[in-house]
């Protein structure tokens, strides 16, 4: 079965989507589907989840088709606490994610103002993976995030005039044994699998063997969004579609 692995409960601050909906949906799309609330230490809008709260209200759904999981804000003042925090529960899967740089949210457009492209996403490839090397996660969360608020003319990662920076942060995934996430919130344009197909190339010529598929819905109705498209790009490129349970990967 594939699993919609990223997904948010109202125990994210940015969703009130209930579980009830979530897991109707899913299982109206014969998906499994994994809740990955957010988890940001530094981030405004108090990004953050009591644990004990989570499992306890949720531990009903949980089993072979609903998984229970967090995706972590990685920045380097919340490294420990990062630490810590994944550490106080039995996750099934733990995504570890680039939200912010510089202490600013890049969410926001406001960000990107007054900044030029190619500082703005060296600097975030650069952090990533610093903080792939060396934080606990087994999914590396939407390598394209920095395209959805930018501001410039062209938002594309432009893999070619970033490879560098790129295909550091993918020697570590594969270094790692970690996996690298395929997420869909962009994929409703073919010239973005277009922009995608050489950093995933990449991942599969490096050692990346497994990527999961996430449609990093905040709302019921978005979930499995355009993931028959993304199972047929992945496949393409000779990648296979995990999905993680106990933090163990699942074929």
């Amino acid at each position: 079965m594939i699993f919609d692995s990223h997904t948010h409960t109202k125990f994210s601050a940015d969703s009130q989507m209930l579980a009830t909906d979530a897991v109707a949906r899913a299982e109206s799309l014969n998906l499994g589907i994994v809740f990955t609330e957010h988890f940001d230490y530094d981030l405004e809008g108090n990004f953050k989840f009591v644990p004990a709260e989570y499992m306890s209200e949720y531990k009903n759904f949980r089993g072979d088709k609903v998984r229970l999981g967090v995706e972590v804000g990685f920045t380097k003042t919340a490294r420990k606490v990062n630490k810590n925090f994944v550490a106080s529960a039995d996750f099934d899967q733990v995504i570890g994610s680039i939200h912010m740089l510089d202490g600013a949210d890049i969410y926001h457009k406001e960000f990107f103002y007054g900044k030029d492209k190619i500082s703005v996403y060296t600097n975030y490839f650069n952090v990533m993976a610093q903080e792939a090397a060396v934080n606990d996660f087994d999914v590396l969360g939407h390598i394209d995030y920095i395209c959805r608020a930018a501001t410039y003319d062209d938002t594309s990662i432009d893999y070619e005039r970033f490879k560098n920076e790129i295909d550091k942060v993918l020697k570590i995934v594969v270094e790692r044994e970690k996996v690298l996430e395929l997420n869909t919130r962009r994929l409703n344009r073919k010239e973005i699998f277009m922009e995608l197909k050489p950093v995933y190339e990449s991942y599969k010529n490096v050692g990346g063997k497994y990527v999961t598929i996430g449609s990093d819905a905040h709302r019921a109705e978005v979930i499995g969004n355009y993931f028959e498209d993304a199972k047929k790009f992945v496949e393409e490129i000779g990648l296979t579609v995990v999905n993680f349970k106990q933090r163990k990967m699942q074929m």
